[in-house]
Formats: C-alpha cells, sequence, structure tokens
C-alpha cells in the first residue's frame, strides 16, 4: 500500500496517467491506453509528467491492493497534479466501489479523475450520470466475462485440459506437457528477491533485471505487478 501522501494545490494542466489491463482484457492495450493519455495531454496542453501502470489486474481489485494505482496516486501529490487520467473510465475499474473509492482518493489529493475519450468529463449533473451509468456497465461487463470464463473453465476440465497460467518459474515439459523448472526465470526470481533486500524499488528492479539480460514473457520490460506477485510468493514487503 501506498505511504501516506501530502497535499500540494493542484494544478489542473500538469497530469498524471493510470494504465490498467486485465488478463481477460486486450481490447485497448498498455501502450494503445499510453498513446490516448499522451494525446489528451498535447490535444489539451497539459504536461503529463509520469504514467504508472497495473498489468494484469482485475478492475474488481481494491485500490489499496494495486501497486501501479497507488504510485499515479502518489505522483499526483508529488507533482500537484490536477489531474489523474486514463484512457477509458472503465480502465480505473469495473466496480462501483472501487471506482468510487479510487476517485475519492484523487479527490482528496486535489485531482479529478478524467478520460482521454472525454466521456463524462464535464461538471454538470448529466456528465456524473454518465460517469455512474458507464460505471454501472463496466461492472456488469466484468460480471459477464468472469460467467463466460467459469463456463469455458468448467469445460476445459471436464475434457481434461489444463487450465489457467504457467506460472513465471516454470514451463511445459515438451515430452509429456507437464510443468518442469524453467532454469532462466528461476534465476530471475531469485535476483528479484536479492535486489529488494538490497532496498531497491520495484522500478529500479526492472531496470537491472534488463540490464542483466533478463527479459519476462512476451514484454520487454518487467511490469510492476509481476514483481509484486514474485515478492509476495516469497513474503517480501513490497510497499514502495
Amino acid at each position: 500500500m501506498a505511504t501516506r501522501r501530502k497535499k500540494r494545490r493542484a494544478d489542473p494542466k500538469v497530469v498524471v496517467g493510470y494504465v490498467r489491463v486485465s488478463t481477460d482484457e486486450q481490447a485497448l492495450g498498455p501502450e494503445a491506453q499510453r498513446e490516448a493519455i499522451e494525446s489528451w495531454c498535447l490535444a489539451e496542453g497539459a504536461t503529463l509528467v509520469a504514467v504508472h501502470d497495473d498489468i494484469g489486474v482485475s478492475g474488481g481489485t481494491p485500490a489499496e491492493k494495486r501497486p501501479g494505482l497507488n504510485l499515479a496516486l502518489d505522483a499526483v501529490a508529488e507533482h500537484g497534479a490536477g489531474v489523474l487520467l486514463v484512457a477509458k473510465r472503465d480502465r480505473l475499474a469495473r466496480d462501483i466501489v472501487v471506482g468510487a473509492v479510487a476517485e475519492r482518493m484523487a479527490e482528496r489529493l486535489g485531482a479529478r479523475v478524467l478520460s482521454a475519450d472525454g466521456t463524462g468529463n464535464g461538471d454538470g449533473p448529466e456528465h456524473q450520470l454518465m460517469r455512474h451509468l458507464i460505471d454501472c456497465f463496466a461492472s456488469y461487463e466484468r460480471a459477464l466475462i468472469g460467467a463466460r470464463t467459469k463456463a469455458a473453465l468448467r469445460v476445459k476440465k471436464q475434457r481434461g485440459e489444463r487450465v489457467g497460467a504457467i506460472p513465471l518459474g516454470y514451463r511445459l515439459a515438451s515430452e509429456n506437457g507437464k510443468l518442469e523448472e524453467d532454469p532462466r526465470e528461476q534465476e530471475a526470481i531469485v535476483l528479484i528477491h536479492e535486489l529488494r533486500g538490497k532496498g531497491l524499488s520495484l522500478r529500479a528492479i526492472d531496470k537491472a533485471l534488463r540490464a542483466k539480460g533478463y527479459r519476462p514473457r512476451g514484454g520487454k520490460r518487467w511490469h510492476v505487478q509481476t514483481i509484486v506477485n514474485v515478492l509476495r510468493a516469497g513474503d517480501v514487503a513490497v510497499a514502495g
């Protein structure tokens, strides 16, 4: 959970971006979200001081359990940003309560949560209604996706097929399709714990891993959430 934040006078032309992608939502990827945030700032003549992300994080995950969101809120406080910007409203949350809590946390720092697509960004009652409607439909869609996913998993289990992602540090053996240790990923896991033990931040750990030639699956950099998951699995403190 993020450290205590000091509120500064908020500047509406200073922006912090927030990106979120869950494992079952690929329509608007992190790069597309970043581009939307950057384009909005350019069009509005605003300064984008930071962008933080939560990758593989469900829209229903509570705000206090999102490392990227907490880093974004810390950046809002640090830079006196008047805007916490998301590409679309449902990137903030797909749960009505979670969205309201996250928005209240930003408001306490003097910032507004705005969407790069412009939907519901106004101050009038009609814009407030639009934000509430978007939150309701996002929550419904999340529940619908969850129901479909559970149904698909049941079918896979009935067929005897493997379900679930392959955990970091393992791979499927070519001869029998069973899990076996991946030596390179096991080394990365050990290194993550060693670097954290030396006091490195989550972002610094990502840079150190890449500098030593360790690359995450299907990505150019180690996302904060991946590092957090590794540390939590080893009961290592992850705040900050």
